[in-house]
């Protein structure tokens, strides 16, 4: 990034308006120079489509830190109220993002188990680990997850044997009326939570 700055002559620290002005002035001064003869237009020729190079590369990179910033602030938004117990809140901050990367997706997860929406917040953990594969904090709560799932899942036929091979009921809400069950969904709760909100 840093032989951008140099071709625009400025320092990389200089304001959004210095680089564009920088910008400007170069792109006005071999616009002109182009049009003469011989290797004085070819190297403003050359020079031109530098100066674009540059100014573009500066400008993405400079939006990408800007929209980074602005998203790593609403993400420690979502978790406050997470922690608040605040669900409304995180959701109404999480439905404003544009761009919905790993991050968003995981923390959807999170609003969606603390509902008590089981089937939804293994979805959104899905696509978190599809778009993070790497990312240890996503599987681990996919893994739990589904642990989990399984647990109450076999806690449900044993309670209720007249239901083997039917859905199990209320699946969307994730939970049965067993004791045992409620206090499992609660405990991976706490720790789901608590890889984003301590």
């Amino acid at each position: 990034m840093q032989e951008y700055y140099k071709i625009l002559g400025v320092n990389e620290d200089a304001s959004d308006e210095a680089v564009e002005i920088a910008y400007l002035n170069l792109k006005e001064k071999y616009s002109k120079e182009r049009f003469l003869e011989g290797e004085i237009g070819n190297e403003a020729a050359k020079n031109l489509t530098k100066i674009e190079t540059a100014y573009n590369e500066i400008k993405a990179f400079r939006n990408e830190n800007t929209e980074k910033k602005n998203s790593d602030e609403l993400f420690a938004k979502v978790e406050k109220s997470i922690k608040e117990g605040n669900l409304a809140e995180a959701q109404n901050v999480l439905d404003n993002f544009s761009v919905r990367n790993a991050e968003w997706h995981y923390l959807q997860s999170v609003v969606f188990y603390k509902k008590n929406w089981i089937n939804e917040s293994r979805k959104q953990l899905e696509i978190a680990v599809q778009m993070d594969s790497d990312n240890v904090k996503y599987q681990t709560a996919l893994d739990k997850l589904k642990k989990n799932m399984e647990h109450n899942e076999r806690k449900f036929h044993q309670a209720h044997p007249e239901g083997e091979g039917k859905e199990v009921n209320n699946a969307q809400m994730g939970g049965t009326n067993d004791c045992c069950s409620f206090c499992a969904t609660w405990c991976l709760m706490d720790m789901l939570c608590s890889c984003c909100c301590r």
